[in-house]
């Protein structure tokens, strides 16, 4: 086998190990680090198993949009590693490129969602959590406003009324 096609055997396997390493640090989860730009596009190319070129069109025509270095060379994130790989497999399956640019639109639009519902979530448990402090009010028998405690009734022999709102 030619020295070089050892070297460029090894050099895959290098990259393809440095990535395993860096999706299994709990430290890279984290989305700023999967949005990082990482890779320039031989090693992307190399990384999704497609030619530099395929990655230079899609990026013209909108799929992945890797971010710019120095305002001319293309840094491949291991996000856009994941999602060319998935374009991959949806080419190989007959999706139209058009069918695919619409397809990553909707998974982006979806993961915009849940991360708004997770945003939504946070904020009703903390709003749950101060509503446990809060204070409960009456009108008193002249028309003054009484602080009870949660929990507490007012005095049944006045004409108090309560008034809380639903939860």
């Amino acid at each position: 086998m030619p020295a070089r096609r050892v070297t460029a055997q090894y050099t895959r396997l290098r990259i393809r190990q440095n990535v395993a390493e860096y999706d299994d640090d709990p430290r890279m989860l984290a989305a700023e680090h999967r949005h990082a730009g990482l890779f320039v596009i031989s090693v992307a190319a190399e990384l999704a198993d497609m030619h530099p070129q395929t990655l230079r069109q899609y990026d013209r025509i909108g799929l992945v949009t890797p971010r710019r270095q120095g305002g001319r060379h293309r840094r491949y994130s291991p996000h856009d590693v994941e999602q060319l790989r998935e374009i991959q497999q949806l080419s190989q399956e007959g999706v139209s490129l058009e069918g695919i640019r619409r397809i990553i639109e909707l998974q982006n639009e979806v993961e915009d969602l849940r991360s708004e519902v997770t945003e939504l979530r946070s904020q009703l448990r903390e709003a749950e959590r101060t509503s446990a402090n809060a204070r409960v009010f009456a009108v008193g028998p002249h028309g003054d406003v009484v602080k009870l405690a949660r929990g507490q009734r007012p005095q049944p022999a006045t004409r108090e009324l309560v008034v809380w709102r639903q939860r």
